[in-house]
């Protein structure tokens, strides 16, 4: 799908607040821009960092990435392409999984770690400050309250504007709340994959900012065929788009950051914030995509 340069269809399916940060409901997600399995430097480094302008200049103003994607790699292209960044540009960023090697992903929500996670953060990205610093996953090996504890304090000392989660139950979710503010948790969850229907309910109730990751479960929507071609084919639209549609009105508390190391996907993905599916559309892929577990 073709967006003229000087349009931001980001922007149309409006904002969310981020506690007192407000960004378009449709970001971008940056795991793609590095190698192969998410390791290494991208195949086509110019590419990516076309793929990061072209997101700005659609209006895409939330960015999100991680110290393990790559690992390193997607925040120092970030800053690279970037930097000095735009007043309204939010990047979000996540610290407590290691990668010792490709394929292999190690929980360390030891309080020290974190701490050298975010000050990496930092320098990679060129920032004093991050907008949203995410949990990437609770650690069962280190109390939740000392992971949470010590983004508390990097909060106060003045190098994390908001504290995020990821990989969250509802339980870890109200444990967490208990310890500092969450203005965001990011879960998978897509038409295949209901599994955090709880975590979006209680995020709906709390006033909270759901990131769904992995929006498109791209073996669901090979093998869905029927009503989600039949709903793309009378929206002239993709597949992709209309699962994209779904989850933007699945809750008026999710925001979007669909990834790609492609601008042609960039402009799909993005194009997706102005399709509007009616309510027999919406009723009928909530009812014949995926089970709620």
């Amino acid at each position: 799908m073709s967006v003229e340069p000087t349009t931001k269809p980001a922007a149309a399916a409006g904002p969310v607040g981020l506690g007192d940060v407000t960004v378009n409901r449709m970001g971008f997600g940056a795991m793609r821009l590095t190698g192969q399995g998410t390791w290494g430097e991208p195949a086509d480094r110019e590419e990516a960092k076309r793929v990061l302008r072209r997101a700005l200049e659609l209006g895409v103003n939330l960015i999100d990435t991680a110290n393990s994607y790559g690992p390193e790699v997607s925040e120092r292209l970030i800053a690279e392409t970037l930097h000095p960044y735009p007043e309204d540009l939010v990047i979000a960023t996540k610290g407590g999984l290691t990668r010792p090697g490709p394929g292999d992903w190690r929980r360390d929500g030891r309080p020290e770690a974190l701490r050298e996670a975010l000050e990496g953060s930092l320098r990679r990205l060129r920032l004093e400050r991050i907008d949203v610093y995410q949990l990437h996953s609770v650690d069962a090996t280190v109390p939740l309250e000392e992971s949470l504890g010590a983004l508390a304090e990097l909060q106060q000392e003045g190098k994390i504007r908001h504290v995020g989660l990821s990989n969250v139950n509802p339980r870890q979710l109200a444990q967490a709340r208990s310890i500092v503010e969450v203005v965001s948790v990011q879960n998978r969850y897509n038409l295949g994959d209901r599994y955090s229907e709880s975590v979006i309910e209680a995020c709906e109730r709390e006033g909270i900012v759901f990131l769904p990751w992995f929006p498109l479960n791209a073996g669901a929507l090979a093998t869905a065929g029927g009503k989600l071609a039949e709903v793309a084919a009378s929206h002239g639209a993709t597949p992709a788009q209309v699962a994209l549609a779904w989850l933007l009105r699945r809750s008026p508390a999710i925001a979007m950051i669909p990834g790609t190391s492609s601008v042609e996907h960039l402009e799909e993905n993005v194009g997706a914030a102005a399709l509007e599916l009616t309510d027999a559309e919406f009723a009928d892929l909530s009812r014949t995509s995926g089970a709620h577990l």
